[in-house]
This record gives structure tokens, sequence and C-alpha cells, in this order.
């Protein structure tokens, strides 16, 4: 009875937490915030893990995959801490989304093991979100407003703000310097250097290096530490399928999408069952992302 109240209280939270505000622009895959597609973070918040879902709504450019997030941490004394997280995606030509994930990392909501994997479905057709909870046959509705303006690429189901270097919208590509020119904007301590379009993951993708300096004594640090992220950008699916990040303070993070298929997934696949019990959690409030 526990478990199953624990669960009624997470899903919605988890619901909220999943989905971007207003069914706009949210950030794919990534420490945990970057979705686009950040890793796993010190402390088991993995939420970011989902490359490519939900935010801006991508019409014409279905496909599935899993996300595969790596993250390794080395103590002082040598020893290491590493944790791996798997999320299921899939998009359909008309932009819904869906994502299968271990409710026990959202964001370190519910550390307890034993709780089962929900499902994550973004309708911008119907205008509607669901979170469900398949071992419970129970789902969580809330309603959005749908902002995509229809044709391949107007919007992008991400669920990860961009990040200096990241893509911007609509897949164009930031200015950044060639292979090795890096560009310094007004900020003196970030570098961009393009990597040019290689293969990843069975698809073509641009890549760039962002390298951010925190100056010596800046945070109390003796000496200048350097974080380098590194993401390849896929303009066909307009989502990111690798992300690296190197921070000395947290360890690295490794975030890719795998086992990509461009068929279009079953359509089945983004409707709640007819045998789950449903409630209705209402309209959502139109929030703005103070990024657009």
């Amino acid at each position: 009875m526990l478990r199953t109240s624990l669960i009624c209280l997470l899903l919605p939270a988890a619901c909220l937490l999943a989905q971007p505000p207003g069914g706009g622009r949210g950030r794919g895959f990534g420490p945990p915030r970057e979705p686009g597609m950040e890793g796993p973070g010190p402390g088991g918040r993995m939420l970011a893990a989902e490359a490519g879902m939900p935010g801006r709504v991508v019409k014409n450019a279905p496909y599935s995959a899993e996300i595969v997030a790596e993250s390794t941490q080395t103590l002082p004394d040598g020893n290491r801490i590493r944790q791996t997280n798997t999320v299921r995606v899939a998009r359909d030509s008309e932009g819904r989304t869906r994502r299968e994930q271990s409710l026990r990392n959202l964001g370190g909501l519910a550390p307890d093991s034993s709780l089962p994997n929900v499902v994550f479905i973004n309708d911008p057709v119907a205008g509607v979100n669901y979170a469900l909870n398949p071992s419970e046959k129970t789902a969580s509705k809330s309603r959005a407003g749908a902002r995509g303006r229809g044709g391949p690429g107007s919007d992008q189901p991400r669920p990860m703000m961009r990040q200096p270097g990241g893509p911007p919208p609509g897949g164009a590509q930031p200015n950044v310097a060639g292979p090795g020119r890096g560009r310094r904007g007004p900020n003196e301590n970030l570098k961009i250097d393009s990597l040019g379009r290689q293969t990843v993951e069975g698809v073509p993708a641009d890549g760039t290096r962002t390298t951010m300096t925190i100056p010596a004594a800046q945070i109390g640090n003796d000496q200048p530490i350097q974080i380098v992220t590194e993401r390849w950008y896929s303009p066909d699916l307009q989502a990111e399928v690798l992300v690296k990040r190197t921070d000395p303070r947290t360890g690295e993070s490794v975030t890719r999408m795998t086992n990509i298929s461009r068929s279009e997934p079953p359509r089945t696949l983004f409707d709640v069952p007819a045998d789950f019990k449903v409630s209705d959690s209402g309209d959502r409030p139109m929030m703005r992302n103070p990024r657009q």
C-alpha cells in the first residue's frame, strides 16, 4: 500500500518535470539538465537522459531509439562511481513523442530501486500529455496547448535547454569557428570549436566542442578549471545523438542515442491502453520559457 501511494504521489510530479512548460520549447539529452542529452550526474539524477524528447514539435522526422547515459566520477582516493541509465524514446511523423524510463531516476525523486518504469507520452495533436504507470495500469493526463507550426523542423520535442555551442532552433548550426580555430565571444572564458560533420550512431551529425574555463580563484580554485562539452547534432533527426561532458569537479558523462530506427513507430505507442485507468489533472499553467 505504501509503495502504491508513493507511486501515485510521484507520477504527477514526474509528469510535470518531464514536460516542457506550456508545450513549448524545452531543453534533448544530457549533467541532468541538458537533453537533449546530458548523462547522469552526481547523485543519480538522470531526468534529462532523453535526447530529442519533448519540447518543440518536430513533424515528418519519425524515429525510435534507446538513449544510454553513462557517468564516471573518480573520488580522491581513486575509487570510481559509475552509473548507467537507458531510456527508450520514439517520435512519429505528427510529432507525438514517447519515452520510457525508470521512475527511480527522475531527478532523484525516488531512490527506491523497486519502483517501476514509467512512460511519458506527449501528444501535440490532441494537446495532451500522459504519465503512465504500466505496473498499476494507471495514467495521469494533463492538457497543454500544442504550439507546432507544421512542416519538418517547425518544432522539436526536446527536453534540454540549448547549451553554448549546441544547435539553435530549426537545425541551423551555431556561429562557430572552423576546426582548430576556436571562436571566443564577449566571454573570454568560453571557446567554441566546430568539429565538422561525421557519421555518429549511423546518422550524419554536426559536432561542436565548447570549452568553458573557470579562472583561478573565481570559486576558490587554486588553478583554472576547464569544462569541456562535445555535442553531435543530427539535422535529419533534429536531435543530439551524442553528448560528452568532462568536468573535473563531477567527472565524465557520455550520453548517446543507440539502435536508431527511422521507420514510423506503431501508432499504439502513443495511445493509453484501453484497460488503463486515467485520472485527469486538468490544464497545466502556460509558462513561458525564458530562453525563447
